[in-house]
């Protein structure tokens, strides 16, 4: 077994920290007031190479493997959760594109946004379902070589600066997974509107918003696969995409342990700094073997998904124990802060709102033990 990175990837690694240093961390404070997206970061990022992570460089993306998709992740989000969410959306997105899209569609759709900057959003959830991905109930009728679609999705991330939408929808008359397909929406198509932007605890500022779909014409051209396709498509895309999840949740979890220990040394009571007394280095010492757990069981994912070989379940056990992980260090570096710990002066209460939603989406964390409870008892 080697658990070592590459040397290229530890340069790369120190690459994205410097960057994030620099670029992202003087700006954490107003960013997160501001609850904007955060354009002028983005295109910094872009332009570094930092996002379209999963895009192969014969449609213009960086070519880099899951591995090192993962640490580039997770140095951002080291610097802030809410940007990195922003920088990792149009890989959501394009994963349907490239496991079931066709050549002309790969083209067509991910050139623009790998060597353009534009964004993409992945379009799932709806108002009435999430878990439950078969009870969608936006709904695409085919009329000649098009499609009229309607229907309403929730919680959609960049949806308010997104050029496409991959949107999934019932093309048949009944509801369940076979009538579920994947259709590539213009956000600027006529009947396409952008509702309210979520008020969010945490992740201020990537946008999150609502999309309403209202007798809008898209091309049948831009039907992923096939009808009935879509359900296998997002799970498939939902098992790449956790790890990245759990990236950022091991990120975010990295940073608040780096700021409880620092704050730890500084702090004097009872005549001493902090980390002197025990019960806070037992604090320290437990924050550390979770964040160092997180980092190896999402490593591992992007190891096997870098090797070609099955990883769902580890897939379901990185976001899911990442995603705790980051909650409970968190809170516990906001315990070592104290008072001065639950005041917006400190970063700890901004890592501990922002840990929160990683619990939540890409499928919550009770999901994801039944997906490793199925991998489990069907194996």
């Amino acid at each position: 077994m080697d658990f070592s990175l590459s040397e290229e990837q530890l340069m790369l690694r120190d690459t994205v920290r410097r960057f994030v240093e620099k670029e992202i961390r003087p700006n954490v404070e107003e960013l997160d007031q501001k609850e904007e997206y955060p354009h002028e970061i983005m295109k910094k990022i872009f332009a570094q190479g930092f996002t379209n992570l999963n895009i192969p460089e014969e449609y213009g993306g960086p070519g880099v493997d899951p591995l090192t998709a993962l640490i580039i992740t997770e140095e951002i989000a080291r610097g802030c959760a809410a940007v990195a969410t922003s920088s990792s959306c149009n890989s959501l997105a394009t994963y349907p594109i490239l496991t079931g899209g066709n050549e002309e569609q790969k083209q067509r759709f991910l050139r623009p946004l790998a060597e353009e900057g534009k964004y993409a959003s992945f379009c799932l959830t709806e108002p009435g379902a999430g878990s439950d991905v078969a009870g969608l109930a936006t709904v695409a009728r085919k009329q000649g070589d098009k499609y009229i679609l309607n229907g309403r999705k929730q919680f959609i991330t960049s949806a308010n600066v997104a050029q496409y939408l991959t949107v999934f929808c019932r093309t048949g008359e009944e509801k369940g997974h076979k009538s579920i397909s994947a259709l590539v929406v213009d956000r600027e198509s006529p009947g396409v509107s952008i509702g309210r932007q979520e008020k969010k605890m945490g992740l201020r500022a990537s946008t999150t918003c609502e999309v309403i779909f209202e007798e809008v014409e898209v091309p049948a051209a831009n039907l992923l696969g096939s009808e009935g396709l879509g359900f296998k498509l997002s799970m498939e895309t939902l098992d790449k995409a956790r790890p990245t999840t759990g990236a950022m949740a091991l990120g975010m979890a990295q940073a608040a342990l780096e700021a409880a220990v620092y704050y730890a040394k500084e702090r004097v009571q009872f005549g001493k700094p902090i980390a002197q007394q025990q019960a806070v280095q037992m604090i320290l010492a437990d924050m550390a073997m979770k964040v160092e757990t997180a980092r190896l069981l999402v490593y591992k994912a992007g190891y096997l998904m870098a090797k070609g070989l099955p990883f769902t379940k580890e897939s379901a056990m990185s976001k899911c124990y990442a995603a705790d992980i980051a909650m409970e260090v968190t809170t516990d570096a906001v315990q070592i802060f104290g008072g001065y710990g639950y005041t917006r002066d400190y970063p700890v209460e901004k890592y501990m709102r922002d840990a929160k939603i990683m619990q939540i989406y890409e499928g919550t964390n009770q999901i994801q033990r039944v997906v490793i409870a199925k991998e489990l008892v069907h194996s």
